[in-house]
C-alpha cells in the first residue's frame, strides 16, 4: 500500500460505495487524509443556546449561581477543540509510529534520571498505594513529557466546546459540571485553568472528574495543586491508580513469542486465560521459555498483527486503561516503565505499515458490512467490532486471522471487493 496510485484507488471506491448507499455525493473530504471528514462549526446562536441550557443544567447541580455566572458567561467556542477531537492518534495512527513518538531514547534516559532525583518521594508512594515508582514517571513522560507541556487551552472553553457537540456530549457535560466544581472551591478559574483540548490538566493531566475525586494535597499547602507541585501531582497519581485496582506485586504484562500456528482468534483483551493454559498453548517468552504454570488471567495482544511483537497483559494493564481507553496507550505506558526500570528494547519491532487515513477504515467498514460481516457503522475507527469483522473475513479466506489492517491486508480487501462486480450485496452495494 505505498503506492500514490493504490491510496488513490481506495479513495475512489470509498466516493463510490458512499455516494451508492446515501443517494447522493460522497461524504466532504478534510484538507489533509490523515484527518477526520470534515465537522461543520457550530453556529454563534446555537453555541448560545447550548450554553444556556449548560448553564441551567449547572444551578439545578446546586452549584453556586456566582461561580455559574461568572465561568458560563466567559466560555467561548473553540473550533480547534473539534478538530483535535477528530484527529487523536489512536484512531489512525499505526502501532510503529504511536510507540516509537512516545517511548524513545531521549524519554527513556530523561525517565530513568527524574526516577532517581525523585525516588525517595516515589519509593515512599510505592509503600503507601502499591504503585512502583517507574509507571509514575511513565504515566509523567507520557501525559506532559516530564511536566514539560502542561496545555495551554483553556479548560472551561474546551469542555464547553465538547459538551456542544453531539459525539460525547453527556460524557464533557459532566466533566464541565465537575470544573465548575473545581472553581467553586478555589482550585483555579476561566483565567487559570489550563490543560489539554480535551480539559486534562496539570502534570499528569487529570480530567476535573478525577481531579475532584483523587488529587491530594501532598505537600501540607491546603492546596492540591497538580500544576505546580510534584509531591501534589505523584501523589494523585498513585492514589488513582490504587482506587482503579492496582495490584501489588504484579507486573502489566510482557513482550511474548508466539507459536507458529497459533490460533489469532484468542488474541485480544475479551479472551482471558491463565498463564497455564497459554503455556499449554505453546505461548513463551522473548527469551524461549516456557511461561510459568501459574493461574494468573492474562490476555494475549497483537497490536500490529501477526507479524509485529506480541504481549500477554494482566490485570495492572485494564488498571493503566481506566487512566486511558486505549491500548496502544496502556502498552506505551508499560513499556516505558519497563525501559526506564532497566529493561530493553522490544524483541519483534512493530511493522512499519502506511497510516490509516479515517476514509480508507470507513471504506474497509463499508466493505466488511457489504460482505456479510459486522463492522458496525463506518464511523472511521477502527475499533473492536471492525477488528472482529475483519478477523472473521480473513478465517473465512484462510488468510491469518488476527485481525490487523495491514498494508497485505488492505490489498487483500480491495481484492475481495472486485471478485463479484454483478453480485448486489445488502444496502444495495456491489463489492
Amino acid at each position: 500500500m505505498k503506492s500514490c496510485d493504490y491510496k488513490l484507488s481506495v479513495l475512489l471506491v470509498l466516493a463510490g460505495v458512499l455516494a451508492w448507499v446515501q443517494g447522493g455525493p460522497a461524504l466532504a473530504q478534510p484538507a489533509q487524509a490523515a484527518e477526520a471528514p470534515a465537522q461543520q462549526e457550530l453556529d454563534p446562536q446555537a453555541f448560545a443556546q447550548c450554553v444556556e441550557q449548560l448553564t441551567a443544567r449547572a444551578l439545578q447541580e446546586q452549584i453556586e449561581p456566582e461561580v455559574v455566572a461568572s465561568q458560563m458567561g466567559a466560555v467561548q467556542y473553540v473550533a480547534r477543540v473539534i478538530e483535535l477531537d477528530r484527529r487523536q492518534p489512536e484512531f489512525t495512527e499505526t502501532f510503529h509510529n504511536y510507540l516509537g513518538q512516545r517511548v524513545n531514547d531521549y524519554r527513556v534516559q530523561k525517565g530513568r534520571t527524574l526516577l532517581k532525583q525523585h525516588y525517595d518521594l516515589l519509593l515512599q508512594l510505592t509503600h503507601q498505594y502499591g504503585i512502583p515508582p517507574q509507571y509514575l514517571v511513565a504515566f509523567w513522560g507520557l501525559e506532559t513529557n516530564f511536566g514539560s507541556y502542561l496545555g495551554k487551552m483553556n479548560v472551561l472553553d474546551s469542555l464547553t466546546t465538547l459538551a456542544c457537540d453531539p459525539r460525547r456530549s453527556e460524557f464533557f457535560t459532566i466533566e464541565l459540571l465537575e470544573a465548575l466544581r473545581l472553581v467553586e472551591a478555589g482550585v483555579a478559574d476561566h483565567s487559570t485553568m489550563l490543560g489539554s483540548w480535551a480539559g486534562a490538566m496539570g502534570n499528569m493531566q487529570f480530567m476535573p472528574s478525577a481531579y475532584r475525586r483523587f488529587a491530594v494535597d501532598a505537600d501540607g499547602d491546603d492546596k492540591a495543586d497538580l500544576w505546580n507541585s510534584l509531591p501534589d501531582a505523584f501523589t494523585s497519581a498513585a492514589h488513582f491508580l490504587n482506587k482503579l485496582g492496582w495490584q501489588r506485586n504484579l507486573r502489566w504484562g510482557r513482550e511474548i513469542l508466539l507459536p507458529t500456528d497459533f490460533d489469532y482468534s484468542l488474541a485480544g483483551r475479551d479472551v482471558r486465560k491463565p498463564l497455564t493454559e497459554w503455556r499449554l498453548l505453546g505461548v513463551r517468552d522473548v527469551a524461549g521459555n516456557r511461561l510459568p504454570a501459574l493461574d494468573l488471567k492474562s490476555s494475549v495482544l497483537i497490536p500490529s498483527g501477526h507479524a509485529g511483537p506480541a504481549f500477554i497483559v494482566y490485570e495492572n494493564f485494564d488498571v493503566i486503561m481506566g487512566w486511558n481507553r486505549s491500548e496502544f496507550y496502556a502498552l506505551a505506558v508499560g513499556h516505558l516503565a519497563d525501559r526506564i526500570n532497566g529493561g530493553g528494547e522490544l524483541k519483534v519491532a512493530p511493522p512499519d505499515d502506511e497510516r490509516l487515513t479515517v476514509e480508507t477504515v470507513q471504506w474497509v467498514q463499508q466493505a466488511l458490512n457489504a460482505a456479510g460481516y459486522d463492522a458496525g457503522p463506518a464511523d472511521g475507527i477502527f475499533g473492536t467490532r471492525t477488528k472482529r469483522a475483519l478477523r472473521d473475513l480473513q478465517k473465512a479466506r484462510g488468510w491469518v486471522a488476527d485481525g490487523y489492517l495491514s498494508d497485505a491486508a488492505l490489498q487483500r480487501l480491495q481484492a475481495v471487493s472486485k471478485e463479484s462486480p454483478d453480485r448486489q450485496i445488502q444496502n444495495g452495494e456491489s463489492l
